[in-house]
């Protein structure tokens, strides 16, 4: 049999374990240990075999005698490899065997990584099942990928293409030589490249290539004789003798037979194998000793118990008069608690019913908020609709305060209808944060330019400061943020008169590409008393002030407040009455050239006006249908109305519409099947939801029916511009 490294792996085992394991306790016991296993390895490596054993012999009683399992298993690994590397295949597997046992105890990859190693050797070297030796190798290189020790891998896997090469699986052996020769030759210690020159040698001898084999073979024989590493000169000279037999050259054949069995007779000598057949005896007594000794113990041990069971006995009966009493009061303490059970699901099934009722009482608010919403919506719709044709078309009536007043209080109606909505949906846990890109000084100037009105109402100056410092673009949710700053600039409006209200918006910090901005709101009207300060942000919160001051609902402050919350964030509050008042938060931004450019090159999109296009309203309120083809008209497009979603069928048999505006609330079939038999038909233009219901409530449905796109009513002419100038663009793109 040719053994590649069975002495490399044995000894390296020796010197990685003997420091693996100190522990606390028994630390001069251990230090002898250490020593005696330290002792073993010299004298093994002398070639000094019973030596080696006697002092193996030693460490092993030494260690049952401190009852510790990584020593034991340790000398019983140094007892078998050298057993093994005298032949003595039979006790060498006994030996590892027990090894393992122990090994497995103090579960220790790299222990059980050796032990597998050398069990395979054993199996393999000695010729007693190479297939057995080949599954403990495998074993072994997992456990040594599993503790990621690339020599131990590489060791493992230049035994394992010996034993393939000993089976015949020639390839496995070819594929293992070629995966590791760059490592071995560039990496590999002394032992491993006498043992990968040994591998390629026999490979190179079974391939017919009689001069790489030998300058192969001569390799190995070098740095065996230079690290004094006799075990492996002896195999060297076993592969050489049988390297130029199969080249019949008898003159160098029995040359390094003779060679082989001087320096086996040398190692191996009849009076070492004695003395070592002698050691084995010696241990298996002292194995039968230790074994005796623990019984001893456990019988002195038993007559211990046997003094002290009287007193068990006595104390076993008034324990047992304490479980008695104890099961006593159990019972009556099970027939209290099956009464206060009963009692329980009394009350759980009236707390069920409750429930039931708080969520039917929840689900009729939402819905209830959702029809007057909705309800109100649509007639606000007409008003400011009407409100803004009666000032396009009468220049005159520019400055009537009664058509201010008019449009002032649809839009206050309906930013009330918003807030209610808005409250509704922070209950409900519905709203979610977007990701939209936005101009932060172009939003604050909108928020400036809606607010004016109340500005100029109180006489008050609106000043906005924003740092030079903050980004052209930022990501997040504009609308959110434009709600809040809405809602404290129009509160600090509303409280001061004569006065300054001032935003704003200072670069915090950096953190990657988040962008925090610290956003302050400040007047210096009336202010808030300290008594008030704490419930400023509870809804429906009204501070006492004079009664023609009275305004609002006592909702803003509470969305503020909850709309802040959602970025994470927190409202902080400074007031002095007769001073004035400051907000202040920190929200956070993403900041993303790329992205933003993507998005940037979404959204910016020109209406080419140079083509003619038929937008189709299907719309069943009169006055909506006057108001959105006003809005249509007044940007150069033709619009046809119709009443209904059959109606609207029958006009698209008849012309072809770019874009449809689609209400959803029809009678006779409502938007969403209109849109489902538009698409059944096979038109693809655009269909846009125009809707009084709140976007997130619709916007499932809204799409899953066909539909590309949804608008709010009431809204701004120019995101209706907006919305269709994309959608002909992005028509005209895919045409």
């Amino acid at each position: 049999m040719n053994s590649i490294n069975k002495f490399l792996l044995t000894i390296i085992s020796f010197f990685v374990f003997n420091s693996f394991f100190a522990q606390k306790n028994n630390v001069e016991e251990k230090s002898l240990i250490k020593k005696y296993l330290r002792n073993a390895v010299d004298e093994f490596g002398d070639a000094h075999y019973d030596k080696a054993l006697s002092s193996s012999k030693e460490a092993l009683i030494k260690s049952y005698s401190i009852n510790d399992n990584s020593y034991i298993a340790q000398s019983y690994n140094t007892i078998a490899a050298i057993y093994d590397e005298c032949s003595d295949s039979k006790r060498a597997i006994e030996f590892y065997e027990k090894a393992l046992k122990f090994a497995k105890l103090v579960k220790n990859d790299t222990l059980n990584n050796w032990i597998y190693g050398n069990l395979g050797s054993a199996y393999y070297f000695n010729d007693v099942d190479v297939k057995k030796g080949i599954e403990y190798y495998k074993k072994s290189i997992e456990f040594a990928e599993k503790i990621k020790d690339s020599s131990q891998i590489v060791y493992g896997k230049l035994n394992l293409a010996s034993a393939y090469f000993a089976d015949k699986d020639y390839e496995n052996v070819e594929f293992l030589i070629n995966q590791l020769r760059s490592y071995v030759l560039k990496k590999g210690t002394q032992d491993a490249k006498l043992s990968f020159y040994i591998l390629q040698g026999m490979q190179n001898t079974y391939l017919k290539d009689k001069a790489e084999a030998e300058k192969n073979y001569f390799n190995a024989l070098k740095i065996a004789n230079e690290t004094e590493n006799y075990s492996f000169v002896l195999n060297i000279y076993e592969n050489l003798k049988k390297h130029y037999k199969e080249f019949d050259e008898k003159d160098l054949e029995e040359k390094y037979s003779a060679k082989h069995d001087s320096l086996h007779k040398e190692l191996y000598s009849e009076d070492k194998m004695t003395s070592l057949e002698k050691q084995a005896l010696g241990i298996e007594l002292d194995e039968y000793k230790i074994q005796l000794e623990k019984i001893e113990d456990q019988s002195e041990k038993s007559t211990k118990i046997i003094k002290t069971s009287k007193l068990v006995l006595i104390l076993f009966m008034v324990i047992v008069i304490i479980l008695l009493l104890l099961l006593l009061t159990l019972y009556k303490s099970i027939k209290t608690r099956e009464k206060l059970n009963l009692e329980l699901k009394y009350a759980n099934d009236e707390l069920q019913i409750a429930k039931e009722k708080a969520e039917e009482a929840s689900r009729l608010k939402s819905q209830f908020v959702s029809t007057i919403t909705h309800e109100l919506r649509t007639p606000l719709y007409g008003v400011i609709g009407i409100t803004n044709i009666l000032l396009d078309e009468h220049k005159e009536l520019a400055n009537s305060p009664h058509l201010k007043s008019l449009k002032f209080s649809a839009k206050y109606l309906l930013s009330l209808v918003n807030d209610v909505l808005q409250i509704n949906k922070i209950e409900e846990k519905k709203l979610v944060l977007e990701d939209l890109i936005f101009n932060l000084a172009d939003e604050i100037e909108t928020i400036k330019s809606s607010i004016e009105y109340i500005a100029d109402k109180n006489n008050n100056k609106l000043v906005i400061e924003i740092d030079t410092e903050i980004p052209e673009f930022l990501i997040g949710d504009k609308l959110r943020l434009s709600q809040i700053i809405m809602n404290l600039m129009s509160n600090a409006l509303k409280f001061t008169k004569n006065g300054e209200v001032s935003i704003t918006a200072d670069l915090e910090r950096i953190e990657n590409t988040t962008y925090y901005i610290a956003f302050k709101v400040k007047d210096n009207g009336v202010g808030i008393a300290e008594e008030h300060q704490k419930n400023i942000f509870d809804k429906f919160v009204q501070i006492e002030r004079k009664e023609e001051d009275y305004q609002g609902t006592g909702l803003g402050l509470s969305i503020v407040s909850s709309l802040i919350k959602l970025f994470n964030s927190e409202i902080k509050l400074e007031s002095e009455e007769g001073v004035g008042t400051t907000f202040s938060f920190t929200i956070g931004f993403e900041h993303d050239e790329e992205k933003s450019r993507a998005i940037i090159n979404e959204i910016e999109v020109d209406l080419s006006l140079q083509h003619t296009y038929n937008i189709l309203v299907i719309e069943d309120n009169k006055i909506n249908q006057l108001v959105t083809k006003k809005i249509i008209q007044n940007s150069n497009l033709n619009c046809t109305i119709v009443d209904d979603g059959y109606a609207a069928l029958v006009a698209i048999e008849r012309e072809n519409f770019d874009v449809i505006l689609m209400d959803i609330n029809m009678p006779l079939i409502n938007g969403f099947e209109t849109t489902r038999k538009i698409r059944e038909k096979g038109y693809k233009m655009p269909i846009v939801a125009l809707t009084a219901f709140d976007k997130q409530e619709v916007s499932d449905e809204v799409f899953a029916s066909g539909m590309n796109d949804i608008l709010i009513k009431p809204f701004e002419p120019t995101k209706l511009y907006q919305i269709i100038s994309n959608h002909l663009h992005k028509k005209e793109s895919d045409d």
